[in-house]
C-alpha cells in the first residue's frame, strides 16, 4: 500500500498534527506552512526532509499531496476544507471545522459529492485514557441506565478571546471553539443524540474588552433517550483549563477530577467510591490522526467520523442560537 503524502497548514497545534504524522509508517510527511516566517523556520527545522511552504495554496493546489491536516486560525478552517476536498484531498481538521451553519452544510454538499474523500475533526477528549475507560464502563452495563449527564468546558484563557487573534475575527463562539468538545464527549459516552438546548450567556468576564458574543455559556440538553443534562463553556474561570464530567446512572454515578475521578456504586456515605486514577488527559494531541489514516486505507474506522464531527458542531449551532434568542432550540443535524 503507497504511503499517504500529507501536508500541514498552521504549525501552533499543528505541530502536534505534524510529530504524529511523521510517526505513523503509512504516511509521508511532505510539507508544513504557517503565516509566520518565524514559526515556519522553527517547526521546519524540526523536520528537515519536509518542505516549508509560505502559502496554503502551495499544499492545498499540490496534485501530489494526498490529505492535509488543518490546524490555521479558525475563519480559514472552512475556504481550506473545501479547497483540500475539490481537489480530491482528505482533511483532518482543528475544530471548530467552520464557524457557520451555511458552511458545514456546504461541506457536506461537497462529501457527498466526492464519496470517496474522508474528513475528520481533532476532537481529542476521546482518546483520554480515563473517559475511554468510562466508556467501557458505561458499555459494560456498570452504570445502569444513564439519565443525567453533566459536562463544562472551563478555559480559564481569557486572554485568548480579549487579546488573541479569537477576538479579532468578526465573529468567535466559545461555544464552537470549545463547547464543542464537550458536546462531542457527552454524546459519544451515552450513545446518545442530543434532540433539543435551551441556552443562556453573558460577557461579564470579558466587559469592555470589545469581545463581540458571550464568553460563558450554559445550556439544558434533551436526549433522544430521554435523559437530560447540562453543558456549560467558561472561559473567564479563574481556573486552570479543565472539563468537569458527572454521569448520573441507575447504577453508578462518575465524577471527573484532576488527580483521579470518582466512581459511586452506592448513596451510603460510609461505602468509599472506587478511585479511578487513569491519565486525564494524558492524550498527544495528534492521537487521533491514526485511526483516521487508518480509515482513508481501508484498515478500519476513523474513531472520530465524518457524522461525528457534523454532529458535535450542530448542537453548538443551536446553543449559540438559544442563548441569543432566549428560546429552546432544537437540533437540525446538518
Amino acid at each position: 500500500m503507497s504511503k499517504l503524502r500529507v501536508g500541514v497548514i498552521g504549525l501552533g497545534v499543528g505541530e502536534k498534527h505534524a510529530e504524529a504524522i511523521a510517526r505513523i509508517p503509512e504516511c509521508e510527511l511532505v510539507a508544513v506552512c504557517d503565516r509566520n516566517p518565524t514559526i515556519l523556520a522553527a517547526i521546519a527545522g524540526k523536520f528537515p526532509d519536509v518542505a516549508a511552504r509560505e502559502c496554503d495554496t502551495e499544499i492545498l493546489d499540490d496534485p501530489s499531496i494526498d490529505l492535509v491536516c488543518i490546524a490555521s486560525y479558525d475563519d480559514c478552517h472552512f475556504s481550506q476544507t473545501l479547497r483540500a476536498l475539490e481537489r480530491g484531498k482528505h482533511v483532518f481538521v482543528e475544530k471548530p471545522f467552520v464557524l457557520h451553519e451555511e458552511e458545514a452544510k456546504r461541506v457536506r454538499e461537497e462529501l457527498r459529492r466526492r464519496p470517496d474523500l474522508r474528513l475528520s475533526s481533532n476532537l481529542i477528549l476521546r482518546r483520554s485514557p480515563r473517559f475511554l475507560d468510562l466508556r467501557q464502563r458505561i458499555l459494560s452495563g456498570q452504570f445502569g441506565t444513564l439519565y443525567h449527564l453533566e459536562a463544562d468546558y472551563n478555559y480559564g484563557r481569557l486572554e485568548k478571546i480579549t487579546e488573541g487573534w479569537r477576538g479579532k475575527l468578526p465573529f468567535y463562539s466559545a461555544v464552537h471553539g470549545g463547547g464543542v468538545h464537550v458536546a462531542d464527549l457527552l454524546m459519544w459516552l451515552a450513545n446518545d443524540r442530543i434532540l433539543e438546548v435551551s441556552a443562556v450567556g453573558n460577557a461579564l468576564a470579558s466587559q469592555g474588552s470589545g469581545f463581540g458574543n458571550f464568553d460563558n455559556v450554559v445550556a439544558v440538553l434533551r436526549f433522544a433517550s430521554g435523559a437530560v443534562g447540562k453543558l456549560g463553556v467558561n472561559f473567564g474561570c479563574r481556573l486552570p483549563h479543565f472539563h468537569t464530567l458527572a454521569l448520573y446512572g441507575t447504577k453508578a454515578t462518575f465524577l471527573n477530577g484532576r488527580d483521579c475521578a470518582w466512581l459511586y456504586t452506592s448513596a451510603d456515605p460510609h461505602v468509599p467510591p472506587l478511585i479511578l486514577d487513569t491519565a486525564y488527559p494524558g492524550v498527544h494531541k495528534g492521537a487521533l490522526i491514526v485511526s483516521f489514516v487508518a480509515a482513508i486505507q481501508g484498515r478500519g474506522e476513523a474513531e472520530v467520523s465524518e457524522e461525528d464531527v457534523f454532529a458535535s458542531l450542530s448542537v453548538c449551532f443551536a446553543i449559540e442560537r438559544s442563548a441569543h434568542s432566549g428560546l429552546p432550540v432544537k437540533v437540525e443535524y446538518v
